[in-house]
């Protein structure tokens, strides 16, 4: 399976957000512009458009191809492009158990469904890319329980308390209750740019 591998914080600081909410990602970014690095160059509309279509890809840690599909399909929805591709990419399994919070990253939440320790509606799924739809419930295996490092990430993380999931810290699940609003959506980028760069 294809991965990203670029330096994680690297990236961050060239995006300017913190795309994989760690507390250290962006502690070097005041500091590159006090020496008059990138920040100080004016960005070109085009350099815009594809520094957002970057975060969002960097956010849910897909690939170029992954997320051209994810554009197609928002296109052939009733609603705005830019929404409906956030929508799709927001409900991947993948991302559903990092919102969970079985893993504390994307990268791990992806290892984890890969590994086997997802059940969907009870049933186990390791496709990271599965779309969750609303009534879903993603909940860890049983014997997986036993695992240290995913139970305390479900029992300790409070990162993300969302109005479209549902936890259920006793049963250790997490039930995607309604399509996310885009205004619900825990990231920082323009998706409208996204559309704009696609669009040429």
């Amino acid at each position: 399976m294809a991965t990203r591998r670029e330096p994680r914080f690297k990236l961050c600081r060239r995006l300017g957000v913190n795309v994989y909410n760690h507390p250290k990602a962006l502690k070097r970014v005041s500091a590159q512009a006090q020496k008059g690095g990138r920040a100080g160059k004016k960005t070109s509309e085009y350099g815009l458009q594809l520094m957002e279509k970057q975060k969002i890809k960097a956010y849910y840690g897909v690939l170029e191809r992954q997320f051209v599909r994810y554009y197609k399909r928002g296109q052939k929805s009733p609603e705005a492009t830019g929404v409906a591709m956030l929508k799709g990419l927001e409900c991947r399994l993948d991302n559903l158990v990092y919102r969970i919070g079985f893993g504390r990253s994307i990268r791990q939440s992806r290892q984890i469904v890969n590994h086997g320790h997802i059940l969907v509606n009870g049933r186990k799924l390791d496709i990271p890319s599965y779309a969750c739809k609303q009534g879903d419930v993603i909940s860890l295996c049983e014997k997986s329980r036993e695992n240290e490092a995913i139970r305390s990430n479900f029992q300790e993380l409070r990162n993300f308390d969302l109005p479209y999931i549902e936890k259920n810290l006793e049963q250790f699940s997490g039930t995607l209750t309604r399509e996310p609003m885009r205004d619900e959506i825990p990231i920082d980028a323009n998706e409208i740019l996204v559309v704009e760069l696609f669009s040429k």
